[in-house]
């Protein structure tokens, strides 16, 4: 995945020899073959085709869409072959040696490759032996399966949604998390009606309400029915459909009718790979949770063993893992090489954004509203709304806002939080921020161009200042 191959290619541009285990046909691991991006090409189709459905109100008309679904899993296989192809072309120019199979460690300093071959992963019965100086695992998650649900064709992860087996007239999606409603979001555009059961009480949790109640708001004609505070308890397997039970989570409240849907998607989170890589027999220490515990520079209780991405814990995010793979690489090459600058780096980011790709998006950096009112930290907080956004109006999608938090203190932004379209491409500007310790006038006065969403950023810190002349004046007490 994104770890390992970064991790890889880090340590070959700094002089190692390196190998790369890897299962599958192709480079990339979930993020490139089954997740973030073939995710984001389907959701691209869906935000075109939302899109287009305001724009007779504009003046120009449009006919119904023609649905091909060959030609649009052709697009996004097209999209990921680019992709992996261009990893694989990266990987020989290094001269990495790709050994495909599952690895197994046999002690500190040696893997078993079970070889695998074809177009999947379907094991040969060969192995292989390979002895290393330091390896780096990255051997990232994989779904969560509920136990109660039906082994049946109808009932998918995130990997058999991407696959769009067809639009079904009704879609479950168990779980309110970003992949969930991102998934949710696809089928929807394509035809299908949607519910969503979620056992906590809110939708994309680790974001600020208010952020997700524009989302919510603005998707409300997608849902027939958000079932929060609300488990669900069985599933059975029927000629005309998954027939799903719910029970309510709090004691007293009515649980909602079962209901039979022509697909279910569970995606009610990830778990870590930990104990499927003979990490006892190399002395690795796995909690119970199936995480590898490592320091800053990537290293569990085993000196000649690294662990990076979703297997070292929370956030499960491609861009953290690639960073981690990173500072594994260049530790290990400065021990091996003796070069003491490298062998003391370590990974120490001040934050790592969080972005859900769903129509508007939404994302989030460092502390939120709601982190800081629970640990009782005083702030500031700028909010420009992105209905004084002429971009944002020219564009017809003024539904959204930008809003940073600074130390009432310092002024040192502390966090932020985007919801509109493009708000994953907008958020990075608030982490640098954050990691150069920017206050509310270096962000205000550097001069953002016009009229673009990015000069919200500015704007929402000036308002943050008092200083917003695009709003309304602050009624002085």
């Amino acid at each position: 995945g994104p770890g390992g191959y970064s991790a890889a290619f880090r340590a070959a541009d700094l002089g190692l020899k390196v190998i790369l285990v890897e299962r599958y046909a192709e480079l990339g691991g979930v993020c490139l073959n089954v997740g973030c991006i073939p995710s984001k090409a389907l959701l691209h189709v869906a935000a075109v085709m939302d899109e287009v459905k305001h724009f007779d109100a504009l003046g120009v008309s449009f006919g119904a869409p023609v649905l091909d679904l060959d030609k649009l899993r052709a697009h996004k296989s097209g999209v990921t072959r680019k992709l992996t192809s261009g990893l694989a072309g990266m990987a020989k120019a290094r001269k990495v040696e790709i050994v495909r199979g599952y690895g197994s460690l046999v002690d500190a300093h040696h893997v078993q490759v079970e070889v695998t071959s074809g177009t999947s992963q379907d094991k040969t019965g060969e192995t292989r032996s390979l002895s290393f100086k330091r390896a780096i695992i990255a051997a990232g998650s994989q779904a969560v399966r509920l136990p109660f649900l039906p082994d049946d064709a109808r009932v998918v992860d995130s990997t058999g949604a991407l696959n769009l087996p067809a639009v079904p007239r009704k879609m479950l999606v168990i779980g309110g998390g970003i992949i969930g409603l991102e998934m949710g979001t696809v089928y929807s555009t394509l035809g299908a009606r949607i519910d969503v059961v979620e056992m906590s009480d809110t939708l994309m949790p680790g974001a600020d309400r208010d952020l997700v109640n524009v989302w919510q708001k603005f998707n409300a004609g997608r849902f027939d029915r958000i079932m929060l505070g609300t488990k669900t308890v069985a599933a059975e397997a029927t000629p005309a459909g998954i027939r799903v039970s719910f029970e309510s989570a709090k004691p007293g409240i009515e649980s909602p009718a079962p209901e039979t849907y022509d697909l279910v998607l569970q995606a009610v989170g990830r778990s870590p790979n930990g104990r499927k890589i003979g990490a006892d027999k190399a002395g690795v220490m796995v909690n119970e949770r199936g995480f590898i515990p490592v320091d800053s520079q990537m290293r569990s209780n085993v000196p000649s063993l690294f662990a990076i991405g979703d297997i070292v814990g929370q956030p499960m995010l491609a861009h953290k893992a690639v960073h981690e793979g990173h500072v594994a690489a260049e530790v290990i090459a400065g021990e091996l090489l003796n070069d003491k600058a490298l062998a003391s780096e370590c990974f120490d980011p001040l934050v790592i954004p969080s972005v859900a790709y769903t129509d508007p998006e939404i994302a989030w950096v460092g502390l939120t509203e709601e982190q800081a009112k629970a640990q009782g930290k005083a702030i500031k907080k700028g909010l420009f709304p992105w209905g004084a956004s002429g971009r944002a109006l020219a564009n017809g999608r003024a539904e959204g806002f930008t809003k940073l938090l600074f130390d009432a203190e310092t002024g040192r932004i502390l966090g932020g939080g985007i919801v509109g379209t493009h708000a994953g491409d907008l958020i990075s500007e608030v982490a640098l921020a954050i990691e150069m310790g920017a206050d509310e006038v270096d962000i205000g006065k550097t001069i953002h161009p016009h009229p673009t969403l990015g000069e919200s950023v500015g704007l929402a810190a000036e308002a943050a200042h008092g200083s917003c002349t695009d709003l309304m004046p602050v009624r002085k007490r």
